[in-house]
This record gives structure tokens, sequence and C-alpha cells, in this order.
């Protein structure tokens, strides 16, 4: 009788599973495809994230050149690590230096919701 009890249980627990599953797959929980789907709008809507839609210094170029074309950052980070890594923030990019030449730049995403409306 006990092993009829397991089966029962087993079978309702399976049928719960398969319950949720075919709410989920028909579409009852779809409001994270709705926020995807606004922040693929929002993206959209921002200057492409190119050399052409926000004008900022490119890999190669030395710490004298970025600021003779930039101007002085915003905050300049003293030099971390072997090879010494440099960050120099400005107002919508940040350029980060290996020794004295550029190595990346990185335009930050708004970290407020307020901007996605």
């Amino acid at each position: 009788m006990r092993k009829n009890k397991h089966a029962r249980w087993a079978h309702k627990a399976a049928t719960a599973v398969l319950a949720v599953a075919l709410v989920a797959a028909v579409g009852g929980v779809s409001a994270p495809v709705q926020a995807d789907t606004l922040l693929m709008e929002q993206i959209q809507k921002e200057p492409a994230n190119a050399y052409e839609g926000i004008p900022r210094p490119r890999r190669g170029m030395t710490m004298q050149r970025v600021e003779e074309v930039f101007g002085r950052p915003k905050k300049a980070t003293q030099p971390v690590g072997r090879p010494p890594i440099v960050r120099w923030t400005y107002p919508t990019f940040v350029v980060f230096f290996e020794r004295d030449v550029a190595i990346d730049v990185v335009v930050p995403r708004p970290t407020s919701t307020a901007n996605l409306n």
C-alpha cells in the first residue's frame, strides 16, 4: 500500500510540473519577454555605440594625444598592477591605458532607470 501512495504522489507532482510548464509555454508568464522588448527599443533610440555615434579615443592613442584631442579627464586613477593600468574618466566614455597607450575605450550605459523613459 505504501508503494501505491508514493506512485500517486509522484503522479500528482509530475502533473503539476507539466501544468506549470504548459502555462509558461503558452504565454502565461510573459512579463520578462515584454521587459526585454522595451529594453531593446530603448537601445535602438540611443546613439550608436560607434566612433561616429559617440566621439572618443581609439585604441593605440597615447595619453598625450588623448589629452590634446579630448582635454583633461574628469577623473584619473593612479597606475595599478604590472603592467601599470590607468583609467581616465570623461563625461561620455572611459579610457583604459597600459603604460601610456590606450588599450580600451568604454561607453558606460546609464545606471538610472529614470533615463529609460
